[in-house]
């Protein structure tokens, strides 16, 4: 029988009963779902289930996801300059677009603390807009934004909304950090006869991959966009949802603009051949492997970004790439330096902290350089940006 836990995984961390319960429901859910799809399902529709199949998958079951306590951390868990900094950004868009009539959307909005340190710092700023819209796939997650934004001046707290669909038209400002990666992907891999995808069957009672013979057309036509140079064998992710996100983006967005923060590259960078194993990766309590097909619904899934191909589709239904750099650099460009308490001499716990912070948030061997943020709008394009993206 197949191992449910990662061999680096220590018996402390192991999951409890309760847990693995879980896990075998998440489980015999999947196996049904192979069945009735003749024994085989392509991985994008695996990863689908495995975090989002209703009350079962990862981000919809109610297990503590983020933080010391689940099993990763986000920028807004570090302390509040990231939205602070933000806040400058979205400032900016929002006064472009007319306050009265502006809006910001937060997709996928994690513990609610991103969307409670951006209005309290918009507010400071004079800038708060008409309504913030949340649009949240997980009932658990949506009751702690709630519980947390509660807190909040009532003057800030009537104008947050959630939403149960993405609105028809909107101006003023999307917020996605740290949502692209969490999009079920499809894998695929180049062979000397041709591209294969990747998914999932059933040996002897037990998941397991399995390739066929590339069939998707709408995948293919992404695939042929790839660099020609790519070797063989080599395995890599294609994120038609967020593709298909772009879409419904360019299709809403009325005037403002887009900030996708996330991990990920340029597309020169996503397929290097030291990449020939994918950029996939499964975080289970602050420890990273890559096999999908353990700890079903207890541990998170993700891949890496390919900007080159975000930015392409944008640009394809219309929409401009306005910046695109590190999250460092952005950071920097948006006045984190002046965000920052006045020295002293005297090191104390605050101190501490704003330090710690700063280094996760700007640090190239933590968020800094790993995390870019990509600015889709309307009106001109920054020429820097798509020559970096390799779009010029």
């Amino acid at each position: 029988m197949k191992k449910l836990m990662p061999s680096i995984l220590p018996e402390s961390l192991f999951p409890n009963d309760i847990q693995l319960a879980h896990s075998d429901l998440l489980r015999h859910e999947i196996h049904r779902a192979i069945q009735k799809h003749n024994g085989w399902i392509d991985f994008a529709q695996f990863m689908e289930l495995a975090l989002y199949a209703p009350g079962l998958g990862y981000y919809v079951a109610g297990s503590s996801k983020l933080g010391s306590s689940g099993d990763f951390v986000t920028a807004p868990q570090l302390g509040h300059l990231f939205a602070a900094t933000l806040a400058r950004a979205c400032s900016a868009q929002l006064d472009k677009c007319g306050l009265k009539h502006s809006v910001i959307l937060e997709l996928g909005a994690g513990t609610g603390q991103l969307a409670k340190d951006l209005l309290l710092a918009l507010k400071e700023l004079g800038a708060l807009p008409e309504r913030y819209l949340i649009l949240e796939v997980s009932p658990e997650l949506k009751e702690r934004q709630a519980h947390l934004l509660s807190s909040l001046p009532q003057e800030i707290t009537t104008q947050v909304e959630w939403l149960s669909q993405w609105p028809d038209a909107f101006q003023g400002v999307l917020i996605a950090n740290e949502v692209l990666d969490a999009f079920a992907v499809h894998r695929v891999e180049k062979r000397e006869e041709g591209w294969w995808e990747l998914g999932v069957g059933i040996e002897e009672g037990e998941l397991i991959e399995r390739a066929k013979p590339l069939n998707n057309a709408l995948l293919m036509r992404e695939l042929q966009r790839l660099p020609s140079d790519i070797p063989t064998p080599y395995q890599t992710e294609v994120n038609l949802s967020a593709l298909a996100l772009i879409n419904t983006l360019a299709e809403s967005l009325l005037a403002g603009a887009a900030f996708f923060i996330d991990y990920g590259f340029p597309a020169r960078e996503f397929y290097h051949p030291q990449r020939h194993q994918g950029t996939l990766m499964c975080h289970y309590r602050h420890i990273a492997h890559t096999d999908p097909l353990l700890l079903l619904g207890l541990q998170d899934i993700t891949s890496h970004v390919d900007f080159t191909a975000v930015a392409r589709r944008a640009r394809e239904r219309g929409l401009a790439v306005k910046d695109y750099s590190s999250q460092a650099r952005f950071l920097l460009d948006h006045g984190l330096l002046e965000l920052l308490t006045q020295p002293n001499p005297l090191v104390n716990e605050a101190s501490l902290r704003q330090s710690q912070e700063v280094n996760m948030l700007m640090s190239p061997a933590e968020m800094g350089e790993l995390f870019k943020v990509l600015v889709l709008g309307r009106g001109e394009e920054n020429m820097g940006a798509l020559s970096q993206l390799g779009l010029s």
